[in-house]
């Protein structure tokens, strides 16, 4: 039920098919692991992507930056099948491309929050859990990154 979001959430984070097919796995180690904590009044969504954000949090600071996104990452957007006809398939291929290398430009908070909350539908608080941050600095997030992101699809 979960898996192709968490996959599409880690694979647009890291940039990375191999890195985000591997931390995909370990984070679901980790649920089976601590299966125990899970509160069956929370969502498990909930649960399962802040475990996932933590996950991506140990994988940044052992890195300590943020690398480039690789070039097979845009190939593999550009890849993604359409059932419509040509024409239409290259016009949504080509505002697909353009969302994603939107999204590639926000800082990396705001399109996190951005596909928690348009992807996953994780609600705000949901969020502010994942993310260790409160409501409203979730929600100036939103704003900002769905500004930058109006912004750049405008032109």
């Amino acid at each position: 039920r979960h898996r192709n979001g968490l996959f599409r959430y880690l694979l647009r984070q890291l940039r990375d098919g191999a890195l985000a097919e591997e931390l995909f796995q370990e984070i679901w180690q980790r649920v089976i692991s601590a299966r125990e904590r899970w509160r069956p009044d929370a969502r498990f969504a909930t649960w399962l992507y802040q475990i996932a954000h933590n996950r991506l949090a140990d994988h940044w600071r052992a890195l300590q930056h943020r690398p480039e996104a690789p070039e097979e990452a845009r190939a593999m957007v550009e890849a993604i099948p359409d059932p419509d006809g040509p024409e239409r398939q290259l016009s949504a291929f080509e505002e697909r491309r353009r969302l994603q290398l939107a999204l590639e430009e926000l800082p990396a908070e705001q399109r996190e929050v951005l596909l928690l909350r348009l992807e996953q539908e994780l609600s705000l608080e949901e969020i502010g859990r994942i993310t260790g941050v409160g409501r409203e600095t979730v929600k100036s997030r939103l704003r900002y990154g769905m500004d930058k992101l109006r912004a750049r699809l405008r032109t």
